[in-house]
């Protein structure tokens, strides 16, 4: 995953350490819930949706992906209009495309993907990855630590009030995948902002695991 990212070795680390301590917790039984139990091992842990570039608009999604969101409900062509919300879509392990990053940028705000992030604000995700929820806090948390694709960051500086709601939207399409979404939010002292996040996933008749930390 980290050579698919071509992430940092600092990263790279950090990951591996968080896998090292994984393989030394049992999972947790949870009272009341009956479920297959999980083959790790069979798990495919990053899946990404066929683009032909790099997006920089949502103009340029594939049309089967805009098919899917419209089907949910989510028109990308509304959002481009709506004046109050900015959405990063997540298809799978990739984030496809982030509404209003320039207009938020204009206030200091930064809006884009986790992995986006460690590239341009790598001091802002050594500072803050884990701050909240270590590596150590429990099984799945070290899981995610481990292998984490793809999710939102979001900065809001000192002072800064948010001129607009943040959302990230989560879709699991390809079968017997974990989505393993890893979203930072850092509101400096002072500032304010609001941030929602869904995911779906078509009915299927096996189990697929969704093990986020935020």
């Amino acid at each position: 995953i980290s050579e698919k990212k071509n992430e940092p070795d600092w990263l790279l680390e950090w990951r591996l350490a968080a896998f090292r301590h994984w393989k030394t917790l049992e999972e947790p039984t949870w009272a009341n819930v009956k479920y297959t139990s999980t083959d790790y091992q069979s798990l495919k842990y990053y899946s990404a949706p066929v683009q032909k570039k790099q997006l920089n608009s949502l103009d340029e999604i594939d049309p089967e992906l805009r098919r899917t969101f419209e089907k949910l409900g989510i028109s990308l062509d509304e959002q481009k209009r709506l004046s109050n919300v900015a959405v990063d879509a997540v298809i799978d392990s990739v984030s496809v495309a982030t509404t209003f990053k320039e207009t938020l940028s204009e206030k200091g705000v930064i809006f884009c993907s986790i992995s986006e992030a460690v590239k341009e604000h790598p001091e802002l995700i050594k500072k803050y990855l884990g701050s909240v929820v270590p590596v150590k806090d429990n099984y799945f948390a070290a899981l995610n630590s481990a292998v984490f694709s793809d999710g939102s960051f979001c900065f809001i500086p000192k002072g800064v009030r948010c001129p607009m709601e943040l959302s990230t939207y989560f879709r699991i399409n390809a079968g017997g995948t974990g989505q393993f979404e890893r979203t930072l939010v850092v509101a400096d002292e002072g500032s304010y902002v609001s941030y929602l996040e869904g995911c779906t996933a078509p009915q299927r008749d096996e189990n697929q695991l969704h093990a986020a930390v935020v």
